[in-house]
């Protein structure tokens, strides 16, 4: 009887896995590919036990550094989601989102933070659980004018008085034409708890923007 039931459920993960294969690797060699198989639902789904892993890097510039940890993830089971990477001073930094199976996690932070020899380091911090994206109105806030000491000190402190979580921020100085100097410019992407306070955020950036002398826009994104 025993051998039966071992037997029925072998063939039951055979017709699982055949099933798999078509929806999730369709069109791939399964060669490349590894399902660990953490736990089998009611259902008789296959799923994994994941951990997600966010991770900032820097290094001085070079060639292959993003090849080098790309390489350190896939050798380790690692699925590389998101990330955010540039060329700063001289530095090359960024910032890595990952995931990789809960069993081959340790190995994966032992190899990353073990690239500092090669001299990139690594920071690690393993996501405690799922966080869900924040409700609200998402908008996007422009800045554009001489660059000059404060200005984002001033805006920011705007955002934090009417409780704006900033989601990305990317600024940069560049030539003005004409050789007018230096301007700063940046783009911020922020999420309003309502339309109304978005409102209000920007007629208090409107007072500001004149001892300032820059331009704010802040219009709501998709």
């Amino acid at each position: 009887m025993g051998e039966k039931t071992a037997a029925s459920r072998s063939q039951r993960f055979q017709l699982d896995w055949a099933d798999y294969s078509k929806v999730g690797l369709r069109g791939h060699s399964s060669s490349t590919h590894r399902v660990d198989v953490a736990h089998r639902t009611d259902t008789g789904s296959l799923y994994r036990m994941l951990t997600h892993l966010v991770m900032t890097i820097i290094s001085a510039d070079r060639p292959g550094l993003v090849q080098l940890v790309a390489s350190t993830l896939a050798d380790h089971g690692g699925n590389w989601l998101e990330s955010r990477m540039g060329h700063l001073g001289g530095q090359f930094a960024g910032i890595v989102r990952a995931e990789v199976s809960t069993e081959q996690a340790d190995e994966l932070v032992n190899a990353l933070q073990a690239l500092e020899q090669k001299g990139l380091r690594v920071i690690v911090h393993r996501e405690s659980e799922t966080v869900e994206a924040g409700a609200g109105t998402k908008a996007t806030l422009e800045i554009v004018g001489q660059d000059r000491v404060g200005i984002l000190r001033a805006v920011t402190a705007v955002l934090t008085n009417h409780n704006i979580n900033v989601e990305e921020l990317a600024s940069e100085r560049v030539s003005a034409p004409m050789g007018g100097g230096t301007l700063f410019q940046a783009t911020i992407r922020v999420l309003a708890s309502s339309p109304e306070e978005l409102d209000l955020v920007q007629s208090d950036l409107e007072k500001i923007a004149a001892d300032l002398m820059v331009d704010l826009r802040l219009h709501p994104t998709e």
